[in-house]
C-alpha cells in the first residue's frame, strides 16, 4: 500500500508538471455512434492491471453479444499519444477513429476495445519493449474481451507499427478467442527493429527512449484517480530496457524473448499484413520470413512501394493515398477479412478466398496478384563480384552527391540485353580481411540508367566482429524491381550507408578478397495488373539518385549471370 501511495503521489506531481506545458489536443470525446465505458482487469501476471476503453454500438442493450475488434497499444493515453500532453482531454484516445469512420464497424455490429499495454495510459506495471510482460498482456486482453457478456467470444486485432506488433504477439501467444489480425507495418523482432546484423539503425537510441517518456506520462485532468494511480510510472524498468537494448547479438536472451519470427511460426490465426518495401521505420527485412512461416490458407498481404502508413492513409492535404490505390480498396478487403473470420459471415458473402494471397507493387507502380512472395519462379542466380577495398570511415551513403556516394568496391554488370525482373531478397557473400574487430560491411545494389544515373534497389549491412580474414553472408532488403533493357545492375561493397545506419567506424581499410551476389530473377513475365498506381514514397525514392561515372563503369564492368528473356505472361 505504501508503494501504491508513493506511486500516486508521483503521478500527481508529474501531472502538475505536465499541465504547465503547452497543451496539444490528442484525444476526443466519446462518439455519437458509441456508448463508452472503461474497465480494469488483471494482466495475467498476478501483479498488474490493464485498462480498457470500450466503445459499444450506440443504444445496444448490454446483453447483446457482438464480435470485438481490439487494439492493444502504448499510444492510447487519454492525455495524448506520445509526449504531447492535453490536460483537458476527455474520453478515449482517437488513434483509430479514422478506422471507425471509414468502416462504420460500430454501425455494423462490432464492439471496439482499446487496451493500454503495461505502464502506458491507465495500465499498471512497466513497459518492456515487446517482452514477456507485453506479450502476456496481449493474451490477457484478448481473452478478457472474448469472455465479456457483451462479446460473442471472437476477437480481431488491428494496429499499425507498435500496436501492429502487439497483433503479432497475439498470434504468437494464441489466446482463446483470437480470430484474425490486421497488422500494418509491424515490428517482427525487437532486435531487427534496432539492428541489422549487428549494426544499429539511426533510430536505435531515440525511439526506445521515447517510449520511456510515453510510459511516464500521466492521464488528463479529467481522468479518474484510479486511472492515475494505476498508470503511475514504475521507473525501475527504464534503465533496464535501455541497457539491455545495447546488446548487438541477436542470440542474446533478451532478444530471443522478443523474436516473433520463431514464436509465431506455424500460427494458424488468419493475418492481413501490410509491409512497405520502402519503409524507413519498421524495415522489411523480416516481413517475408514471418509471413511465409505461417500456416493456414487465409493469410493476406500487401507489399508496396510505400512507407510507414496505414492501408487507407492519405497525404496531409488529402489529395493522394499513400499506397497508390483508392482508400476503399484496402478498407473493403480488410472488412471482408474481419467479417468472415471474426463476425462469421459466410465466405460467399465475404469472398476473401477469391482475393489473392499477396498483392505486390513493383517499381513502376503496378500492383499484381501473387500466390507467394518471393514468387515460385524467382530463381537465385549467382554472379562473382570484383575484389577491391573500402574505407571503414563512415564516409559513404547510398544516395547523395558525388562526394558522398559510391565509395567502395564496385561491380557493374553488362547492359541488360532485355527486360529483367528482380523479386525477392538478394544474398551477398563477401570474403574480407578486416584489420580490426567490429568493422562495418555494407552491400548496396543499384539500377544504373544509360546516362549513369543510379537508383537504389537493395541495401543491407553486417558487422564483421573479428579481425583478419572472415566470410560474411547476409540478405539485403527485398524489392520488386524491373530493370529495363539497356540498364545495368550495380553492386557496391562499402563500409557505410550513413543515411540509414549508425556506423561506428574503425578508420581502417578493409580488403575484399572475393565476393558474390545471388539475385532473385523472375523467369515468367507478368502482364495482368490490379488497380493502383505510383505512390508519393516511390516518387521520392526515384528522385534520390547516385551518379556513376563512365570511367567507373568502364573500370568495374564484369559479366553477370542474367536470366533469359521473360517468357509467357500471366
Amino acid at each position: 500500500m505504501k508503494n501504491r501511495t508513493l506511486a500516486a503521489a508521483a503521478a500527481i506531481a508529474c501531472l502538475l508538471t505536465m499541465a504547465t506545458l503547452t497543451a496539444a489536443p490528442a484525444s476526443a470525446a466519446p462518439r455519437d455512434d458509441a456508448d463508452y465505458f472503461e474497465e480494469y482487469f488483471p494482466a495475467g501476471d498476478g501483479l498488474n492491471t490493464l485498462h480498457a476503453d470500450v466503445l459499444r454500438p450506440a443504444g445496444l442493450a448490454d446483453d447483446v453479444r457482438t464480435p470485438v475488434i481490439l487494439t492493444v497499444s502504448p499510444y492510447l493515453n487519454h492525455s495524448g499519444s506520445t509526449v504531447d500532453y492535453d490536460p483537458g482531454a476527455e474520453g478515449p484516445h482517437d488513434r483509430f477513429y479514422d478506422f471507425l469512420d471509414l468502416t462504420k464497424i460500430l454501425d455494423k455490429g462490432y464492439t471496439y476495445v482499446m487496451v493500454d499495454l503495461p505502464g502506458f495510459g491507465g495500465s499498471s506495471g512497466c513497459n518492456d519493449w515487446g517482452g514477456n510482460r507485453e506479450q502476456g498482456a496481449v493474451k490477457a486482453a484478448v481473452e478478457w474481451a472474448a469472455s465479456q457478456p457483451w462479446s460473442t467470444g471472437r476477437v480481431g486485432m488491428i494496429g499499425k507499427s507498435y500496436d501492429a506488433w502487439t497483433g503479432l504477439m497475439g498470434m504468437a501467444q494464441d489466446p482463446d478467442g483470437l480470430a484474425a489480425v490486421v497488422s500494418m507495418e509491424p515490428v517482427f523482432s525487437g532486435y531487427n527493429y534496432l539492428y541489422n546484423n549487428g549494426v544499429r539503425f539511426l533510430n536505435s537510441v531515440a525511439t526506445p527512449a521515447l517510449f520511456q517518456a510515453i510510459d511516464a506520462k500521466p492521464g488528463s485532468l479529467n481522468d479518474s484517480p484510479e486511472y492515475h494511480v494505476n498508470g503511475a510510472p514504475q521507473t525501475w524498468c527504464y534503465g533496464v530496457n535501455l541497457g539491455m537494448q545495447q546488446q548487438d547479438q541477436p542470440e542474446a536472451a533478451f532478444w530471443l524473448e522478443r523474436d516473433l519470427l520463431r514464436a509465431a511460426r506455424g500460427s494458424e490465426t488468419p493475418l492481413f499484413l501490410t509491409q512497405g518495401l520502402l519503409e524507413a521505420n519498421t524495415k522489411p527485412d523480416a516481413a517475408f520470413d514471418f509471413f511465409n512461416g505461417l500456416d493456414g490458407q487465409a493469410n493476406r498481404a500487401w507489399y508496396g512501394q510505400f512507407d510507414h502508413v496505414r492501408g487507407w492513409e492519405t497525404t496531409a492535404d488529402g489529395s493522394r493515398v499513400q499506397t497508390g490505390r483508392d482508400v476503399d480498396v484496402f478498407v473493403d478487403q480488410m472488412m471482408r477479412f474481419f467479417d468472415h473470420h471474426v463476425k462469421g459471415v459466410p465466405a460467399k458473402e465475404a469472398p476473401t478466398r477469391a482475393e489473392p494471397a499477396i498483392e505486390v507493387q513493383d517499381n513502376l507502380g503496378r500492383y499484381r496478384a501473387e500466390d507467394a512472395w518471393p514468387p515460385a519462379d524467382a530463381a537465385m542466380l549467382w554472379s562473382d563480384l570484383n575484389a577491391g577495398s573500402y574505407a571503414d570511415d563512415n564516409g559513404n551513403q547510398a544516395t547523395g552527391d558525388a562526394v558522398e556516394t559510391g565509395q567502395g568496391a564496385w561491380s557493374i554488370s553488362q547492359p541488360m540485353p532485355h527486360t529483367t525482373w528482380l523479386a525477392g531478397e538478394p544474398v551477398l557473400k563477401v570474403r574480407a580481411n578486416a584489420p580490426a574487430p567490429r568493422t562495418n560491411l555494407v552491400g548496396l545494389t543499384y539500377d544504373i540508367a544509360p546516362d549513369g544515373t543510379a537508383r537504389l534497389i537493395n541495401r543491407g549491412t553486417y558487422l564483421l566482429r573479428g579481425s583478419g580474414e572472415q566470410v560474411a553472408t547476409f540478405e539485403l532488403y527485398g524489392q520488386d524491381w524491373v530493370l529495363q533493357e539497356g540498364h545495368r545492375l550495380g553492386v557496391l561493397v562499402t563500409g557505410s550507408d550513413s543515411n540509414w545506419w549508425t556506423h561506428v567506424p574503425t578508420g581502417t581499410t578493409v580488403t575484399v578478397a572475393s565476393a558474390s551476389i545471388g539475385l532473385p530473377f523472375l523467369h515468367q513475365d507478368r502482364k495482368r495488373f490490379l488497380d493502383g498506381g505510383s505512390t508519393p514514397r516511390l516518387e521520392q525514392h526515384l528522385e534520390q539518385t547516385a551518379p556513376v561515372t563512365e570511367q567507373t563503369i568502364e573500370d568495374t564492368e564484369r559479366t553477370f549471370r542474367l536470366p533469359p528473356r521473360l517468357r509467357g505472361g500471366r
